[in-house]
Parts: structure tokens; C-alpha cells; sequence
């Protein structure tokens, strides 16, 4: 039929026969598809919701990209939650590997190589840029590649001249004269070091003259005195003696507390300047009146030593006086530096020089032996010195003058980082470089050789293919001898950082100037000390086999200052340590910030094949190894919380012998901070028991790969429970500082007040109750925000509240 036919209808009805079923159960299919298909989403919603459980915070903090929550490198549930695949185990060689690389490779002859560069010639705070390239280029050669130099502007000052001459008025001077022949010059003293032609370095041109870092430039002439040691309580037994101390010179001895203070209580007092020498009485028993030779010859002390220094005050800040808590970058604003540096001027001197001045008081003035047992012992009696108070008479003056060139330059911290698998947990370890002479063998390059090899230890480690757990960080101060100024410096800069992520910091200053190992710390590391000197083989055995432990008492000592710890532990709550190997009453004299802390000394006298160099080095590395590596930091919050508990009874031992009405306010006035510290105790104890509980499953227990959210349940509680030992010692950290010193944070320790390098513990406490009838506003005990209200309390109350509630802090932060 044609299309287009007119004819075709245009609608048609067309006949369906119904479609056959394919399937004959085509209706439990249909069940069953639904059933799987649920089933599966069901199962992809129980993987993927854990991780909405998960706690975010963002760890990018600079020195690193890592934004993942807790620290967890994984990104779906196939995936390994740990931070790599060997954990809890090193990565890429074991642990035990790692141990023996650390306690292998250091080497005597690798030591002294170094220490052999650093000594060579002057290294001055602010002058010793090539030693810091030389530094960084050593790091980078054994393998930290990450290694720069972090530059600050810092206020110091430079010898210009200086003089000390002992002035008696002449025969021929009449009555009421004050012409300027009135005098004559009865002793000129040398002010600097003998030249020994067995000891090369003490002959360099380029040796450095003998001064004290920040003192005051000035020209006085006065009568003088005898200070003792220039303590705060020397000074305070003269006031009550109703010995004149107002406009003379004060004559003190080194030692039983930090030069500055010396000289801040010698200002306070209206004296005109300080003469500071070292005296054979601090010497033991290698003494020249003894029968000893001195040095080069014996071991005795050289009668021309001059103990250089400087006079900051570090009781109230470190760092750059003109910068105290920020960094000293180019352009920033600068304060007055007077609060932290002396008014008056002073000068160090060796004992050949004192003996003339100290003779020439016999007879003026009461005499030592008449004081009490504080003032006893000189050790130049045998030498025609009667120690006689003074004053010395009119006739009798010092004509003391120093100048000093005060400038704004820069220093050089070198700094290397081992990036670990983990960004948010860093361990540091630092020496200081700079020193007061050409030579510093042992303070500071003994540490710095130490340091040296610590890296080379851990560079070899890389090479076998170990990364660390945790990140390191390695540095060699510039400034610390001056004020702990780049040390101070940086901790100031990178706070925010440090607060987040800092373990503990490591520090050696002086790795050796003695046989008797020496520790001090805050109680979290005192585990990791011990285990580490338990490891290494002690230089002076007397059975075979003995280690280091084993031939030490284990007294760990209290954080004072004087060292590059100081801003880490008092300022950011960073728990920290530092180690040496010190003298004893029978070794060989040190000759600290003299030009005879040589090389040849070092080799002679101090550590003749270099064993505890290398000795050091292996016990730094493994308390930093075992920091690193350990999956639940090596912390023991029990330490701390019993240390806390022996201070309180000192305090109360304290308050019993004191006067203060303040210290008895109330009936029984420790029974807060005794239930305070108890409750910390028994928190404590719970917190290392879980920890402990947690290590022991993160290294024996076995999760099957599809339990992988029990896998992340477990490293989340592992980061927990680090992080509660991470943040302990900063939960002692008092945002308006300590009393009277803003700058230092740390309730718990600071250095004395009074006596500088030693800690103190509580230390506002403890002034309080030393200190009568003051008041100050109260703080409440509240742990989050503190309130102040205007309630007058006195300042031993005061105290007493802010402790308590920072210990309160401390307990809830390990619930």
C-alpha cells in the first residue's frame, strides 16, 4: 500500500501480549539486593564515622605542614594510624641499633679535634661569626642537613681599660690637702695573666683582656673593705657589725653565689665599687701552701688567674637587658637596661694582686675569725693575710678604673633540625660556644667537642637509615657567658612554638672539667638520667664493668640558673636538664674564665685521654635517644609530685626557724598545699600506672589490620597520656611572673634571689617568709582564670594560693 495513501487510517489499535517473568523468584531478588546493598553502606558508615570522633587541632606551627589531627599520619582505614610503619619500634633500624650506634661512635681523638679548633683563638659573645659557619658546616657534613644560623642584635659591652692601684697618702701631705700628689701608688696591679711558655694560648696577641661582662665604665677612688665572699648575708653580718660600708670599694671572693649579685648588693648598700678575686680557700686541697705545684708545673691554682664574668643581675632576667621577654631583632624597641646591670663599677682580679691590698689591711678593723663560721677559712694565711674587715684607713685607698664600650651587635646561634615523624613533639640539646677567653676547653668547648659528637652519633644513625620518632633540634648558643643571651633570645622568639611542642630541652655546658659526674634537672627527666648513665661505662672504674651510675650517689640537683636552661625551665615550663663532669676537693684546680682553662690544661691536667669527653657525649645521646624514641615519653610524674612534697617540708623547716608573723597567720598554714601536693601525688601515681599499663599494650599487644579503629583508639590514648607529660611542667607556669621578677614564670623553681646559680624552690614563697609585714594583692586559687580582687593578704598568703592552685592545675591536667 502506498504511503501515501489518504486512505491509510491514522490510528490503529495494536494487541500486547503481557511479557513473560524472566526470573521465577524475581521477588526474593529483589530482597536480597536490598539486603546487600544495605549491608554495605552500613559497613562504610562504621569504618568512616571514627573518624569524626577523632579531636582536631591544627600543629602547624611553622616548622613544619603537618595539619593532621593528633599527629595521626593516616588518611583512610586501610591505612596504618601510626605514625609509621615499625611503631611502637624505631624506623629503619632497631632501637638496640640505635643505642649502639650512639654509645660506639664517639671518639677521644674526634673530641679533641674539636675542642682543638674552638680553643684556638678568641670567641667573644658577638665575635665569633666564622666559629658559628665552621659550626653549621661540621653539622651539615655529618649528615643534618637543616642546619642555619639565627641572628639577633644584642646590647654588650667591650673591654677599653681598666686599673686597680693601691694609694697611700705620702709623708709630706699636709692636713686637709686633696691635690692630686696627695697619694702615692704603693701597689699597681697587673690585671692580667701570665704568659706561660708551656701554654701557647695564654701568649696570643688576640688574647682577651681581663673585665666583667656589663659592668658600669668609671674612675673611683676610696677606701676599701673586706667582704667575705659578698654575699647578701656577708653584707648583712657588716651592717650589724656597724662596719662603714657607704662610698668604699669592696674587696669580695669568688664563689657561694653569682658575681652580679655580689656587686648589686655592694650598690644597694651605697658602696663605690667592687674588686672581685679568687681565693685559694675555694681550691680544696691542691693548694700551693699544701705542698702542690702550680700550674703549668702542678696542679695547684696560678697565682696569676683572673676569673673573668659578667655582673649581670640574672636574679630578676637573662638575655638582653634592653629587650626582657621579647626577642632582640633589629628595629625592635629598647628599655632601660639599668634594672638588669650595675651602677657601679667593678673589676675581677687574680690573688697575686689581692694579697698587697688584703696585707695592707691587718690590724684595720675587726678580723674574720671574730665573725661567724660563714666567714672562717681563707686560704691566704699563709701568706701574711690576716683577713681584717677594714675599712682601711683614710691613708689608705683604691683607685679603681674601668671603661667599657657598650654597642648593639649581632650574635649567631647555630641551630640543626632532624625532622621526626612527629612535628609536635621536639627534644632539644644545646651547648653555649662563646667564652671569655681564647681558650674555654673546658667551659664551654669541653661541651661544645661533646655536642659534636652527640651529632656525629646521631648523623651516622641517619646514614643506616633511622629517622626519629620525635624531631630534634641541636644548637651552640652565641652569648651565654655575657647574660644567657642566645639561648634567652630564642626561646623568646619561638615561645609559641616551644609551649606546643617542646619535650625537654638537654643542656651541656661544661661536659668536663672534673672525674665526678654531676646532674641537675627538673623530677620528670630524673628517669631518663638514670637509665642512661646506667648504660655507659664509667672512665675511672675501680671494679671492671662499673658504669656510671654505679659509681655516682644519684643526687640530682634543683635548677638554678647560669646556663642556657634557664629560659627554657623558668620562662616556658620546658622540663630541663644539665650534666657534667666536676672536680673534687682532689683534682686538679679549674681555672674557670681563665686564660689557663686551655687546651694544654685539658690535656695535662683535666681529662689527659679525653674518656669523659667521649663520656658525655655517650650519656647525652642516650638520654636524648630515649627521649625520641620511647612511644610513652620517659617521664615519671611521680618524681615530680614527690619532690614537690620534700619542698613543701623544707619550706616548713624554714618558716619554723623564722620570726615572720606572716608564716603563722593561721592555724597550721601548709595544710592546703599539703592536701594540694597530695592530691598530685595520688593523681600521679594513677597517670604513670595507666602510661605504664599503655606501653605495655602499644609493645606487646596484637590488633588484627580490621580493627583498625581500636588501632587509632590506642595511639590517641598513647597522645594523651604525652601529652599530659608534655604539658606537666608548664602547668606550674605563673603568667605575671614571680614576685618582684616578672620575668620568671615558674613557681617551683627559679634561681635564689640571692645566690644566682643555686635553685631555689618555691622561690616566692620562700621570700615572702624571709621578707617581714609586706602585703600584696591576693589571687584566687582558680585553675582556668584566675580573678583578682583587692583584698589585701599578705605576701606569704599570696603565694601560698598561687602555688596551691597551680599544683591544682598540675592534678587535673593528668585526670
Amino acid at each position: 500500500m502506498p504511503f501515501n495513501n489518504e486512505q491509510t487510517p491514522l490510528l490503529t489499535t495494536v494487541h500486547v501480549v503481557p511479557q513473560q517473568p524472566r526470573y521465577r523468584h524475581n521477588t526474593l531478588r529483589r530482597f536480597c539486593t536490598i539486603a546487600l546493598s544495605t549491608t554495605l553502606i552500613v559497613v562504610v558508615v562504621l569504618f568512616l564515622i571514627p573518624i569524626n570522633w577523632l579531636p582536631h587541632h591544627d600543629w602547624n606551627d611553622g616548622w613544619g605542614d603537618d595539619d593532621r589531627p593528633w599527629g595521626l599520619p593516616w588518611s583512610s582505614p586501610w591505612s596504618s594510624p601510626y605514625p609509621h610503619s615499625a611503631w611502637p619500634a624505631s624506623q629503619g633500624i632497631s632501637y638496640g641499633e640505635l643505642q649502639g650506634i650512639l654509645l660506639s661512635t664517639p671518639k677521644e681523638a674526634k673530641a679533641q679535634e674539636w675542642s682543638e679548633y674552638y680553643t684556638a683563638g678568641p670567641h667573644l659573645a658577638g665575635k665569633n661569626l666564622t666559629q658559628a659557619l665552621w659550626t653549621r658546616e661540621k653539622w651539615q657534613e655529618f649528615g643534618i642537613a637543616d642546619s642555619s644560623i639565627v641572628t639577633y642584635d644584642v646590647y654588650i659591652n667591650y673591654p677599653l681599660d681598666h686599673r686597680l692601684a693601691l694609694l697611700e697618702k705620702n709623708s709630706s701631705t699636709h692636713e686637709g690637702s686633696v691635690t692630686g700628689t696627695d697619694y702615692d701608688v704603693k701597689h699597681e696591679c697587673k690585671m692580667e695573666e701570665d704568659v706561660l711558655d708551656e701554654d701557647p694560648t695564654t701568649g696570643l696577641e688576640s688574647r682577651i683582656s681581663t673585665f666583667h661582662g656589663y659592668s658600669a665604665s668609671g674612675d673611683v677612688t676610696a677606701q676599701y673593705v673586706y667582704v667575705n665572699f659578698g654575699t647578701y648575708w656577708d653584707y648583712e653580718d657588716l651592717v650589724r657589725a656597724n662596719v662603714s660600708l657607704e662610698g668604699k670599694i669592696a674587696i669580695a671572693k669568688y664563689g657561694r653565689g653569682f658575681r652580679g649579685l655580689k656587686v648589686k648588693r655592694a650598690q644597694q648598700l651605697g658602696m663605690a665599687g667592687v674588686v672581685i678575686y679568687t681565693d685559694p680557700q675555694e681550691d680544696g686541697e691542691i693548694t700551693e701552701e699544701n705542698g702542690y705545684k702550680p700550674y703549668p708545673e702542678g696542679p695547684a691554682r696560678n697565682p696569676s688567674s683572673v676569673q673573668r664574668g659578667s655582673v649581670s643581675f640574672i636574679d630578676v632576667a637573662p638575655g638582653d637587658p634592653t629587650t626582657p621577654g621579647y626577642p632582640s631583632k633589629p628595629g625592635v624597641s629598647r628599655k632601660d637596661p639599668s634594672s638588669c646591670t650595675p651602677s657601679i663599677p667593678s673589676v675581677p682580679i687574680s690573688y697575686e694582686d689581692a694579697l698587697p691590698i688584703l696585707q695592707s689591711l691587718n690590724g684595720h678593723g675587726p678580723p674574720a675569725t671574730s665573725f661567724n663560721e660563714y666567714w672562717q677559712g681563707g686560704g691566704l694565711g699563709y701568706k701574711n693575710v690576716s683577713y681584717n674587715i677594714g675599712p682601711s684607713p683614710p691613708s689608705l685607698k683604691l683607685n679603681l678604673v674601668n671603661k667599657q664600650d657598650y654597642v648593639i651587635t649581632p650574635m649567631w646561634n647555630v641551630v640543626g633540625i632532624i625532622n621526626g615523624t612527629l612535628s609536635d613533639e621536639v627534644v632539644i640539646l644545646g651547648n653555649h660556644r662563646d667564652a671569655w677567653i681564647a681558650g674555654g676547653a673546658a667551659d664551654p668547648n669541653s661541651g661544645s667537642a661533646a655536642l659534636n659528637e652527640v651529632i656525629r652519633s646521631f648523623g651516622l644513625a641517619l646514614r643506616k637509615g633511622w629517622k626519629p620518632l620525635r624531631t630534634i633540634v641541636f644548637a651552640s648558643w652565641d652569648g651565654e657567658e655575657s647574660a644567657l643571651i642566645g639561648s634567652t633570645e630564642w626561646v623568646e622568639e619561638y615561645l609559641p612554638w616551644l609551649s606546643n611542642t617542646a619535650v625537654a630541652y638537654l643542656n651541656v655546658d661544661v661536659a668536663c672539667m672534673g672525674d665526678r659526674y654531676k646532674a641537675a634537672a627538673s623530677p620528670l627527666l630524673n628517669k631518663a638520667i638514670y637509665e642512661a648513665t646506667s648504660l655507659v661505662q664509667s672512665p675511672n672504674q675501680t671494679v671492671k664493668g662499673q658504669t656510671v651510675r654505679d659509681l655516682w650517689n644519684g643526687h640530682i640537683e634543683t635548677m638554678g640558673s647560669g646556663s642556657d636552661f634557664t629560659a627554657f625551665q623558668d620562662f616556658a615550663g620546658i622540663p630541663s636538664m644539665d650534666q657534667a663532669f666536676v672536680r673534687t676537693a682532689n683534682s686538679p684546680v679549674y681555672h674557670y674564665h681563665s686564660n689557663y682553662d686551655s687546651q694544654h690544661w685539658m690535656d695535662k691536667f683535666g681529662d689527659k685521654d679525653w674518656h669523659y669527653h667521649t663520656t658525655a657525649a655517650k650519656i647525652w645521646s642516650l638520654i636524648a635517644a630515649n627521649l625520641i624514641e620511647s612511644p610513652i615519653i620517659s617521664f615519671s610524674a611521680r618524681d615530680y609530685a614527690e619532690s614537690l612534697a620534700s619542698y613543701v617540708e623544707a619550706i616548713k623547716e624554714k618558716a619554723k626557724k623564722s620570726n615572720n608573723p606572716n608564716a603563722i597567720f593561721y592555724h597550721n598554714p601548709f595544710q592546703n598545699l599539703d592536701s594540694a601536693v597530695e592530691r598530685l601525688y595520688n593523681a600521679s601515681i594513677q597517670f604513670d600506672h595507666q602510661a605504664g599499663l599503655l606501653e605495655d599494650q602499644v609493645e606487646h599487644g596484637s590488633i588484627p589490620w580490621w580493627k583498625w579503629w581500636q588501632k587509632v583508639r590506642l595511639y590517641i590514648e598513647v597522645k594523651k597520656v604525652n601529652d599530659g607529660y608534655k604539658h606537666l611542667e608548664r602547668q606550674f607556669l605563673h603568667e605575671d611572673g614571680l614576685e618582684g621578677r616578672s620575668w620568671f614564670k615558674h613557681v617551683v623553681f627559679a634561681p635564689g634571689r640571692w645566690t644566682g646559680y643555686a635553685g631555689a624552690t618555691f622561690p616566692s614563697l620562700v621570700e615572702a617568709i624571709e621578707d617581714k609585714n609586706k602585703t600584696a594583692v591576693e589571687v584566687s586559687r582558680s585553675t582556668r582564670s584566675p580573678v583578682r580582687y583587692e583584698e589585701k593578704l599578705n605576701v606569704w598568703q599570696k603565694w601560698s594560693n598561687i602555688i596551691e592552685g597551680r599544683i591544682i592545675a598540675a592534678t587535673f591536667s593528668l585526670k
